[in-house]
């Protein structure tokens, strides 16, 4: 079920947007958010609704509802749905107008939710891309840009060629940046919990910053340093985080095989009771 808010209505199914000659169809001027509703619970939904308005500013667009609108805009659309459903949340913004620059005062908005069931903690395989992350100065990196994606999609695509589910991407001095679609953790061989650092060349996730703050709570200190894709090949575990999954194992890096470990299993049931209590 897909439902949207878009020009002051609520759509059910597939709503059209855009006109042939906007300048987000032609140009990528668009950009977007991520948030989650799992059974009712809305878990750090404000700054997902606030990045998306910081993203609008970097590509020069001007998000035409407040965080407040928004917000009572989401939590009117998740009442909509049945108590138990599991939403994906993604407010859209995007440029109507100008013909290379955006025209900011004709910035469009819409909210979708649709069914997007939480994965199951059974895992996916990754290999390594031969596609690199974009440097700050290349590219807005610093937002959740749509056009960012056709990198995304083709080490995507790649991995799906070679018979991965998943792609590690590398940054352009060659330290591990993330996976394809979501930021990447790894546990050492002497079993300490890393993440690599934010360098601007990838969104340095919201849903990661909740898991390092969970797992601190416990007692488990994650190092935001330099990775080398050496060091994926010694891990012990290798999970993500990211909106659409929260937290799912690599069970599977190139040819060697990797279990669920203890480290995402933990960070799973801490990210879920987390909800719990939202």
């Amino acid at each position: 079920m897909y439902l949207t808010y878009f020009n002051g209505e609520w759509h059910e199914g597939n709503v059209p947007l855009y006109g042939a000659m906007d300048h987000s169809v032609w140009l990528g001027s668009s950009v977007f958010d991520g948030a989650r509703a799992m059974r009712g619970k809305l878990p750090d939904l404000r700054p997902h609704l606030e990045r998306v308005v910081r993203s609008a500013d970097k590509l020069g667009l001007r998000c035409p509802l407040s965080v407040d609108e928004m917000e009572a805009l989401v939590r009117e659309g998740v009442a909509k749905f049945p108590a138990d459903a599991e939403l994906y949340v993604r407010p859209l913004v995007f440029a109507s107008a100008g013909f290379l620059i955006p025209e900011p005062e004709k910035t469009g908005f819409a909210l979708t939710l649709f069914d997007a069931p939480l994965p199951a903690f059974t895992g996916f395989s990754a290999c390594l891309s031969t596609l690199r992350r974009p440097e700050p100065d290349m590219a807005p990196t610093d937002a959740k840009a749509s056009a960012l994606y056709a990198n995304s999609t083709k080490a995507m695509r790649e991995a799906k060629e070679r018979g991965f589910d998943q792609a590690i991407m590398l940054d352009a001095q060659g330290n591990v940046a993330e996976f394809a679609s979501s930021n990447l953790f790894l546990v050492t061989e002497e079993g300490k919990v890393v993440t690599p650092v934010d360098n601007g060349t990838f969104l340095a996730g919201i849903t990661r910053a909740r898991v390092i703050a969970l797992l601190g709570k416990v007692g488990i200190e994650v190092e935001q340093r330099s990775v080398k894709p050496a060091e994926l090949g010694t891990a012990r575990e290798i999970f993500s985080t990211g909106n659409y999954g929260k937290v799912t194992p690599c069970v599977r890096y190139e040819g060697r095989t990797l279990e669920a470990g203890p480290v995402a299993r933990q960070a799973r049931e801490l990210y879920l009771a987390f909800v719990e209590g939202c």
